[in-house]
């Protein structure tokens, strides 16, 4: 299985990196195939929203030339992609904002190129971490997801948070280890 871990965070060693680690040797210690991208240091420009995309068939056909060329060949090459984020103001960071938009071009629904999802059959899956109960900071993450699933005719696998309550050593504690284990589990269940 090939899993392209998209990692928003502005801090290379921070909380979602550290929620990331146990999840990340779950998977590989199933023989998983993981790409983990960090968005830190990226250049990645917003979308211009000139639909060009749409036009053009059979590829991703951004014409904007920046890092989001690699990313999008990662995000064609995996069978799951994660979107791994802390949250602020109930939703992800900018850079990875800018990736979800720029990642518009994947699905050919709305120019002249023939009706089509260039990631067909691929999931979708989010790790956040947030400073309120999830329920209540990271619902609203959880619930765009699933619409851009079900519009992209994706499958949606979830979302694993854990709250931020005493910085890195709240991603540390046996349950937040655990969850993150189990929720590769998930994630290594998946086929499509």
């Amino acid at each position: 299985m090939n899993i392209c871990i998209i990692a928003g965070s502005p801090r290379l060693n921070g909380n979602t990196t550290e929620l990331c680690k146990p999840f990340v040797d779950e998977l590989r210690l199933h023989q998983a195939e993981v790409e983990y991208i960090t968005l830190s240091g990226k250049n990645i420009s917003q979308c211009l929203g000139c639909f060009r995309c749409q036009n053009v068939a059979d590829t991703y056909g951004c014409i904007l030339l920046d890092d989001m060329q690699s990313i999008i060949e990662k995000i064609l090459w995996a069978d799951v992609v994660v979107f791994a984020t802390p949250i602020y103001t109930w939703q992800v960071t900018a850079p990875m904002k800018a990736v979800m938009d720029r990642m518009f071009g994947l699905n050919k629904f709305y120019g002249t190129a023939s009706r089509t999802v260039l990631n067909q059959g691929q999931a979708y899956a989010l790790i956040a971490t947030c400073g309120y109960d999830p329920a209540y900071g990271a619902d609203l993450l959880d619930e765009a997801m699933r619409r851009w699933c079900a519009h992209s005719e994706l499958q949606y696998l979830g979302m694993y948070a854990v709250r931020d309550e005493d910085n890195l050593a709240s991603f540390q504690t046996p349950e937040a280890v655990s969850g993150a284990r189990d929720f590769a589990q998930v994630i290594l269940k998946y086929t499509k």
